[in-house]
């Protein structure tokens, strides 16, 4: 039979080893996705989720031009997303590992595409923050259950899925709805009904899919956060906390303040070019978690903050130049320290926790990068408006994420000194990290 497909014994053995038993039942059901569809529809709820949650970036300016509110505003609209964001993976997050996947996965597409409804019918700020907060909570359910599905339809692309897809979002959905905005009629709604369509048709998916996962008691006990700092944590996190705090504040500042540094540089108020910001961001970030995924935990540490303190350097020259290529250039630097960074950090702390703690940390870990996605882009809001401006506003705040990475990299030095080298360990069968396999939990 392995000869009439084409398919040796070694490889359907390797295959079944990757593959849980849910998911290989998943393909066979009557009526339902086989589990390679079932597994690009959980992708693709990833990717959209996510550029959804961009697609407000670019048309921030026209917002704030027909209702006349200030950056600040602006900043708590996005932030405020982050903070609906974390208290939804903080709560629902493991939800679905005892009421199954398929039934949060459609809670969380209805509450995206109430988002979409009510951000095409928004007529003001209030609106806005509402839809922001109703999406962030959509995202934070779908980004556990969609993380733990991949993963119980195949472990090690699963995995690597669960990193990439995200920041592949971000950086499709910022330059889309950016083109979309500027060269289609209807700009402040045909992006979210697009999206709208897509979330519909996402869910007709849903209900087609096999369910990955058996219903278990505790469904309740799950909704209460739970967090972890085990002893031998605290020195690894307290060292990497600067760097967890540089790359998140970094993305708050290009996903509320983005379009305007752009508008800055160029002298252009384009939309395209606004979420182009962004996309140039997180298309690196998820660009350098590819290339980096087998390397060292430390060596991908010291490439993101690097990468952050040269990136955010080059970038500060762009805005006092004004200089457009400059600008882009060093985004493009500094989204590789933001994807780099992040994966640094959650390969050198979650390796110190034992295994039965491990998702409490990273909850621990979620709360800090939620924090410093949120806040700071608040604080960036008010120095704008009663500050040094646009400009003064990028100067300060990049010399703090500047800052924060040199003291990331000056306790890596410290760590690694201290510390005799570590045997070379023995390659693993498969080519992904371990340490993605703690993220089914957040996606």
């Amino acid at each position: 039979m392995s000869k009439q497909t084409g398919l040796s014994d070694q490889t359907m053995r390797s295959t079944a080893q990757e593959t849980g038993p849910l998911a290989r039942e998943a393909g066979t059901l009557a009526g339902r996705l086989p589990a390679g569809a079932a597994f690009a529809l959980q992708v693709s709820v990833v990717v959209f989720f996510l550029a959804a949650s961009a697609a407000p970036t670019p048309l921030y300016a026209l917002y704030q031009a027909h209702w006349g509110f200030s950056p600040i505003t602006t900043t708590v609209v996005f932030g405020i997303y982050a903070v609906a964001v974390l208290a939804a993976l903080l709560t629902v997050g493991s939800l679905s590992d005892h009421v199954g996947r398929r039934p949060v996965l459609l809670a969380a597409l209805a509450g995206q595409a109430a988002a979409m409804v009510v951000f095409a019918t928004a007529a003001g700020v209030p609106e806005l923050m509402a839809a922001r907060v109703i999406q962030g909570l959509a995202t934070g359910a779908a980004a556990g259950t969609v993380g733990a599905g991949l993963i119980d339809l195949h472990r090690a692309r699963g995995t690597l899925a669960n990193a990439v897809a995200p920041i592949t979002g971000t950086a499709t959905g910022a330059l889309g709805a950016g083109l979309l905005v500027q060269y289609l009629p209807d700009p402040s709604r045909l992006v979210y009904l697009v999206l709208l369509a897509i979330f519909a048709v996402q869910a007709v998916g849903v209900l087609l899919m096999a369910e990955s996962s058996p219903r278990r008691s505790g469904a309740l006990a799950s909704l209460q956060p739970s967090f972890s700092l085990p002893a031998a944590v605290r020195g690894p996190l307290l060292r990497a906390i600067p760097a967890l705090i540089a790359v998140w504040s970094l993305g708050g500042l290009y996903g509320s303040l983005g379009p305007a540094l752009v508008t800055l540089t160029t002298g252009h108020r384009s939309f395209v070019l606004g979420g182009l910001s962004l996309t140039a961001l997180a298309g690196s970030g998820a660009a350098a978690v590819l290339l980096l995924r087998s390397a060292p935990p430390v060596t991908v540490m010291l490439a993101g903050c690097v990468a952050l303190l040269a990136g955010v350097g080059i970038t500060l020259v762009a805005v006092q130049l004004p200089s457009e290529a400059v600008f882009f250039a060093g985004t493009v630097v500094a989204g590789a320290g933001f994807g780099a960074g992040f994966q640094g950090v959650v390969r050198t702390v979650l390796p110190h926790a034992p295994a039965d703690q491990r998702s409490g940390v990273l909850s621990l870990i979620w709360v800090v990068s939620y924090l410093a996605l949120g806040l700071p882009a608040v604080v960036a809001g008010v120095l704008v408006v009663h500050g040094g401006g646009i400009p003064g506003t990028a100067r300060e705040y990049g010399s703090a994420v500047m800052l924060l990475a040199a003291l990331a990299l000056a306790g890596l030095a410290r760590s690694q000194r201290r510390r005799p080298a570590p045997p070379t360990p023995v390659p693993a069968r498969s080519p992904v990290p371990d340490y993605f396999q703690v993220l089914e939990r957040c996606g």
